[in-house]
Parts: C-alpha cells; sequence; structure tokens
C-alpha cells in the first residue's frame, strides 16, 4: 500500500486523545480541538517525511520546482539590501 496516508490516522488518533484530555479537563470541545490539531500536524509530519524518503531514494526531486525566496541586491555603499517586499496589507 504505497499511497497509504497518515493524515486521516493522525486526525483520529488525535481526536480520541483530545476528547479523553477535554473530559479530564472538563471542556469536551477544546479537548478535540487541540487533538485535532496535534493529529493533522503529526499526520501530514508523516506524510512528509515518507514523501521525502521515497523521493530521495529515487534519486530525483520528482520534477519539484525549488525556489530561492527573495533577491539579494548592493545598495550604492556596497552593504546587502533585502529584495523583499511587503504582504499587501489587510484593508477593510
Amino acid at each position: 500500500m504505497a499511497g497509504r496516508s497518515y493524515l486521516g490516522i493522525g486526525i483520529a488518533l488525535g481526536v480520541a486523545l483530545g476528547s479523553g484530555l477535554g473530559l479530564v479537563m472538563g471542556n469536551l470541545a477544546i479537548g478535540i480541538g487541540v487533538g485535532m490539531a496535534i493529529g493533522l500536524a503529526l499526520g501530514a509530519a508523516l506524510d512528509a517525511g515518507k514523501r521525502k524518503d521515497r523521493e530521495g531514494s529515487s534519486g530525483s526531486d520528482g520534477g519539484v520546482a525549488h525556489s530561492g525566496g527573495g533577491t539579494q541586491s548592493k545598495n550604492t555603499d556596497g552593504k546587502d539590501a533585502d529584495g523583499g517586499g511587503g504582504d499587501g496589507g489587510g484593508g477593510d
């Protein structure tokens, strides 16, 4: 089963553990939410690790495009200047 995902397993276990923790703390809704978040994070991390191992063993990057991030340039005084930009802000 090469296509098995750990995401669902992580969420299911996280909700189960979170509901138990929520009952002990006296707040079931918070426990389920925290358990789901932790299960989601662990499941995604396991899937990413599995995918990295699978791609690493084949010797190729699977056609994934890599970006170097922001640009870097020199100011007129010779110091480095970061070429990043803003996020555009919110608005309302």
